[in-house]
């Protein structure tokens, strides 16, 4: 409902702009057309109105092009044709000249009408086409990122009631430790759809308040401890770095999305190294991970939405799109490049302002 106002504000808004637009160039070719009347023909004249509404015709409405002819005949003929400073008209051939105007306004008007209609058909059938694609792709990388845990719980449940009461205890804490752990996936899968669903339609408010990056990598080291157990971490994070301005839990959730990519992606053992450091005015975080790398004609569409390329690796689904999106709420970027001796360095920028001065404490 709040779309349809808007669209019907807009639609009265520049409705208004055409008439305002036609009686202003009726004027101005009015004023044209005093400056050549010692000069040139009365004809001439004439095709000064008739430029101006042919531009009224092209850019607005059927109604604001009448308008401007009706407005263009009647100061032509009041001002410019014999008898001057009447509506009278003495010689026919003047009749025609006012016939042709609105004519070409009328058919200006109604040829740019159908175009218009043609356009927005064409844009409405673009729309159509790609919330089909969109939904095709999603419903693709749902079954893809969803197919293997609903296979690994399917097997396990079943080996649990088929068989559970003949299993060890050791057995079946195994069976449902990969249950919760495949569920625990999924969940975060399902997640991810819905947070990408609601950065792409403005529903967070992106919270910007002073935080310190080291702070925010130790929290993600913190939250994933257990999924980089298996792999060597080194922080590399000078301890000089300036505050920047950012919603922390989003950038949080951006860097978290980097390291679980690395993790998810790379060989147990694998070394990943987390560094930060100011270049010109921005911030450049940096995950490194030196596994098995990517091929370079997948990295620009790693942080396309549902992106699987043609590595294993590439298949990372939709946690770089919310990176990406994150970062574009804060004005910042983010990009993938190839380590020289393997891997891959994810990285994003943030920009760097000046932060504000703390209060003076008072000496005791």
């Amino acid at each position: 409902m709040g779309l349809l106002r808007y669209s019907l504000h807009m639609k009265g808004a520049h409705l208004w702009i055409g008439y305002a637009s036609a009686t202003g160039l009726a004027a101005t070719s009015t004023l044209i057309g005093k400056l050549m009347a010692p000069r040139f023909d009365i004809v001439n004249i004439a095709m000064v109105y008739l430029l101006s509404l042919v531009v009224v015709a092209l850019c607005f409405s059927r109604g604001a092009a009448i308008l401007s002819a009706v407005l263009s005949v009647a100061m032509f003929d009041f001002l410019f044709v014999p008898p001057q400073g009447t509506f009278t008209i003495n010689d026919v051939q003047y009749l025609l000249t006012f016939a042709i105007m609105l004519a070409v306004a009328l058919i200006i008007s109604s040829l740019m009408e159908t175009r218009r209609r043609h356009d927005r058909q064409r844009a409405a059938l673009e729309l159509q086409a790609d919330t089909e694609r969109v939904r095709s792709t999603l419903l693709a990388s749902i079954s893809h990122d969803l197919r293997t845990p609903l296979a690994v719980m399917t097997g396990a449940s079943s080996s649990l009631v088929e068989s559970g009461d003949k299993m060890s205890r050791i057995e079946r804490n195994a069976l449902a430790s990969s249950i919760y752990g495949q569920a625990r996936e999924m969940s975060e899968q399902v997640s991810k759809i819905l947070q990408m669903t609601r950065l792409e339609t403005g529903g967070i408010t992106v919270d910007f308040d002073w935080a310190s990056i080291a702070e925010i990598v130790g929290s993600v080291l913190a939250r994933l401890s257990e999924r980089l157990a298996r792999h060597r971490v080194v922080v590399l994070i000078p301890k000089d770095l300036p505050l920047v301005r950012i919603d922390a839990t989003l950038i949080e959730q951006a860097l978290a999305n980097l390291m679980e990519n690395a993790a998810r992606h790379t060989p147990p053992g694998t070394l990943v190294q987390v560094r930060a450091q100011c270049m010109g005015h921005e911030m450049v975080v940096t995950v490194e991970d030196f596994g098995p790398g990517i091929p370079a004609c997948d990295l620009d569409g790693l942080f396309s939405k549902f992106q699987h390329g043609a590595s294993e690796r590439s298949g990372v689904g939709l946690g770089l799109a919310i990176c990406r999106a994150i970062l574009q709420l804060h004005k910042g970027r983010v990009w993938a490049d190839k380590l020289p001796d393997g891997g891959i360095a994810f990285r994003f920028a943030l920009p760097l302002t000046d932060a504000p001065l703390l209060p003076a404490t008072e000496a005791c």
